[in-house]
């Protein structure tokens, strides 16, 4: 019975990382789709694209306004959703500028950030530090490196910043329903992103075959992904979420040979390794010692 209930239990503590998982998959291979949008929409339009459809879709689905908010839920999802627009926007902005693996490396400075504010034990450092290597070893810092453009460089270092908060406001708002979360949110993010969607691309916006790529998109990289990923920030401690969220880069170059015919080096495929080993590393330490403190706490009647 004992080793039943353990089992259970293990299975409902690898929900959240599983979710993490398929948020990952879906995300690149979105994003990958989405650049097609770029040349007639500009990074706005598509953001806008990936924000308002997204949000439409979630609204229809979860009817938040369904639900009893209090105030200080309502706060933390705004601010959510805003952290979620302009980290958008500006990742957007920045692969108008920079290839999809700089960007990716360097936006990931934010989760990193929150990963090591909330590390305690030398484990969770250790586990941090590889995915540092990974990442290091995945930016091209030889050659194409010292020819990335500096504005698109800032670009994704503002979304990095972002993307930070969005995960601390995230986690600040985790007893909110998952669906209505996201919903909200990605509602706020396209508020946040229109004016800027609007200038860009105009009345183009509204041709319907951009419009229907710009769906497909939307539900691939925004829709998908943010419902998994909240489902994620409710059951994963800040410091794993940050080295889990490394396997995006990983994940974005596995596309690129797959996909796009993109050979990895040597040196990338030991930069996927070390990626690779700190996620599963995170997982596996953070599982454990969530279980065998479960375990600590004696049964109600015992």
């Amino acid at each position: 019975m004992i080793g039943a209930l353990d089992r259970q239990h293990g299975r409902r503590a690898l929900i959240p990382y599983a979710a993490m998982l398929g948020s990952l998959i879906a995300v690149t291979a979105g994003t990958s789709f989405a650049k097609q949008l770029f040349p007639h929409v500009g990074a706005e339009g598509t953001a806008l694209y990936r924000a308002g459809f997204s949000a439409l879709v979630l609204m229809l689905l979860w009817r938040p306004w369904r639900a009893a908010w209090s105030q200080r839920m309502l706060i933390d999802t705004l601010l959510y959703g805003a952290a979620l627009g302009l980290m958008n926007l500006l990742f957007y902005k920045a692969l108008e500028r920079i290839p999809l693996g700089p960007a990716l490396a360097i936006e990931f400075l934010g989760p990193l950030s929150v990963a090591l504010f909330h590390s305690r034990r030398l484990l969770h450092f250790f586990w941090v530090g590889l995915a540092i290597i990974g990442l290091v070893l995945l930016l091209p810092i030889h050659g194409a490196a010292h020819r990335l453009d500096p504005v698109g460089v800032g670009y994704a270092l503002a979304a990095a910043i972002f993307w930070a908060l969005y995960i601390v406001f995230g986690q600040r708002g985790s007893d909110v329903h998952p669906g209505h979360a996201v919903a909200v949110g990605l509602t706020v993010a396209a508020i946040v992103i229109a004016p800027f969607g609007i200038a860009a691309a105009g009345v183009g916006l509204f041709n319907p075959h951009l419009l229907m790529i710009g769906f497909i998109a939307a539900i691939i990289s925004s829709a998908l992904p943010f419902s998994l990923e909240r489902v994620a920030l409710a059951g994963i401690p800040k410091r794993t979420f940050g080295v889990l969220v490394a396997g995006e880069p990983a994940m974005g170059a596995l596309a690129g040979m797959l996909f796009l015919g993109e050979m990895l080096s040597l040196q990338q495929w030991v930069a996927l390794a070390c990626i690779i080993a700190a996620g599963v590393g995170s997982v596996l330490s953070s599982v454990t010692r969530s279980t065998r403190a479960d375990a600590a706490v004696p049964a109600v009647g015992a």
